[in-house]
């Protein structure tokens, strides 16, 4: 039977939040008996946003994780419960039932993603129930998915065979598969929160006054070989992405026309390598090399 899914793209989220003011707008005074009581005004966000930053001014990545309740094919929550106070549809659906689950604290707990929250007011825990009152009622998105202006998110109602086909093609990961929850929740570039980058800007002197040097050649080596190539932009900046942190020595080897080749040797650690101004070298100068270590967070 098909089932509900939902699929989230780290690279088109921008934080504007409409998805977590929509899940406001729909739990806040409302009450949907056997899917969700009301939803307190402070304290609970049942969609939220994570924040990832890395490297330094003035070359910084920032990444937006949507986060939220994973409706587990093996949920913990729904182990922990007592006499049906949480249930798993047929349909991938987890629901924590609002009349059964006063008192049960226990669920809160048991959830490893932080999603399930406790409503101090009414003594029960409470996490978003993918908008099951909706899609019940011949919605076929939820609201998030239907707010998000970049399509960041995604409602499919898809077959098991059909979902894994589709995670092998775009790459999908869910969270922390080492928990062996199986979410139904799936991210695509989700590598955005864990990779880092190389980045700098060129510079050199033309007709006497010092440019910024676009449409250079540079070359990402690691291990004695080339990794990626790319151009810097018209202010002279360039940068390799989804690196992986901790990931040793590189190699950059910078070339344009009327300069010396510039050989950089980098020292990838936890954090992104952001390389102070670099300017080239006229032809005929000798040939230069730095060692850029990582840098202290501005």
């Amino acid at each position: 039977m098909k089932k509900w899914n939902l699929v989230i793209d780290v690279a088109k989220c921008f934080n504007c939040n409409c998805c977590t003011l929509a899940c406001h707008d729909e739990y806040g005074g409302n009450e949907f008996p056997g899917y969700a009581a009301e939803m307190p005004k402070l304290g609970h966000r049942w969609i939220d946003i994570e924040q990832r930053e890395t490297g330094r001014r003035p070359m910084v990545e920032v990444s937006y994780l949507p986060v939220m309740c994973n409706h587990c094919d093996n949920p913990p929550c729904l182990e922990a419960a007592k006499d049906g106070a949480v249930v798993k549809r047929a349909d991938g659906i987890v629901l924590i039932v609002p009349e059964k689950a006063v008192g049960q604290r226990q669920i809160v707990d048991a959830c490893p993603y932080g999603a399930v929250f406790w409503n101090d007011e009414k003594q029960l825990p409470q996490a978003w129930p993918f908008d099951a009152h909706l899609l019940d009622a011949g919605w076929t998105r939820t609201r998030g998915s239907q707010v998000c202006p970049t399509q960041a998110m995604r409602t499919l109602h898809v077959t098991d065979e059909e979902m894994t086909r589709l995670a092998q093609t775009e790459v999908l990961e869910v969270r922390s598969p080492e928990r062996g929850t199986q979410p139904r929740v799936y991210y695509r570039h989700l590598d955005r929160l864990r990779s880092v980058f190389i980045g700098g800007a060129l510079s050199g002197v033309l007709a006497g006054i010092l440019e910024c040097i676009a449409e250079a050649r540079i070359r990402l080596m690691h291990g004695g070989k080339a990794l990626a190539e790319k151009r810097s932009d018209t202010f002279g900046e360039f940068r390799f992405s989804g690196l992986a942190p901790d990931s040793g020595a590189y190699t950059l080897h910078i070339e344009v026309a009327g300069f010396r080749e510039k050989l950089i040797e980098v020292q990838l650690h936890r954090d992104s390598v952001c390389l102070d101004a670099i300017e080239l070298e006229a032809a005929g100068a000798p040939p230069a090399a730095v060692t850029a270590h990582e840098p202290t967070t501005a």
